[in-house]
């Protein structure tokens, strides 16, 4: 681990970013300094932000490689730059495949300038690599850290039943079938990578819900579908789409259906959000 390289590292791409860049507000006066605050990287990254600044200081212990990649993703790194991320903490570059942890600049961009629709972006094996603001609200923070198996939504979904409490009971079932019908696809795309078989047999294995599901053979990529989220501000209707697919990568948009009060539940959802945070 080279210390005081990846502190200037950091630091300089740090400097370079705009709050506008990551979906942060700049608020009403211009800032004494260019850049992110030290206190916003830590936010995205969700680490203290005591060790981020001790990262910048050379003074940290040596970053996980989870951490390495969230900070990857907070400081919109290309490829070329994540691996350098990680060469400076002292860890192996991680193959870069069509299941890549990695989400392009471009696409953390558009995801990062949607405000009135909840977005996020998964991988075909169902691990949620990002989500903006709102998606936390609807879904809760579901980030995949490690990109292991438990952390993959659809795991979850067939495996802990606490998982469904923010979909309608009437839902589950159509959730369900939607799913492995989306899973089907990624398999036949797929059937030979580790982690699409180590998914779909573990699920198999751990889920008679699954199996049954999986052995009707139905086959239906996931574009367009109307869901319901159970919040604290009641039921919202939203229409899921996904607009982009990229390396095994998609960016789910969940947007107010037209003449729906949708939109005016999602601000309220949003502000009782605020209210809880700065209660605390």
């Amino acid at each position: 681990m080279d210390r005081d390289a990846l502190a200037e590292f950091l630091r300089r791409r740090r400097e370079a970013m705009r709050p506008a860049d990551v979906g942060l507000p700049t608020g009403p006066r211009p800032r004494r300094t260019a850049g992110l605050r030290r206190e916003e990287v830590a936010q995205l990254t969700g680490m203290s932000v005591d060790y981020y600044g001790r990262l910048e200081q050379s003074r940290s212990t040596q970053p996980s490689p989870q951490m390495v990649r969230a900070l990857a993703r907070a400081l919109r790194l290309t490829d070329d730059e994540t691996d350098h991320l990680y060469r400076l903490a002292g860890h192996a570059v991680p193959d870069r495949d069509a299941t890549s942890m990695h989400v392009r600049p471009a696409l953390m961009f558009v995801l990062d300038q949607m405000r009135d629709a909840a977005a996020f972006i998964c991988s075909d094996t169902y691990q949620v690599l990002a989500q903006n603001d709102l998606a936390k609200r609807l879904m809760g923070h579901r980030t995949s850290v490690t990109g292991a198996l438990e952390e993959s939504i659809a795991w979850q979904w067939f495996t802990d039943p606490d998982s469904r409490s923010n979909v309608p009971a009437d839902d589950h079932a159509e959730h369900s079938q939607v799913t492995v019908a989306d899973l089907r696809a990624t398999w036949a795309r797929r059937r030979n990578d580790s982690d699409v078989c180590h998914l779909i047999e573990a699920l198999l294995a751990h889920s008679a819900e699954f199996a049954q599901l999986w052995a009707r053979h139905e086959v239906a990529v996931r574009r367009m579908q109307r869901k319901t989220f159970v919040t604290k501000v009641g039921p919202i209707t939203l229409d899921c789409e996904v607009l982009a697919t990229y390396d095994g990568q998609n960016l789910v948009v969940l947007t107010p259906p037209a003449g729906s009060s949708a939109l005016d539940d999602l601000h309220l959802l949003r502000v009782v959000g605020d209210q809880a945070v700065d209660s605390h």
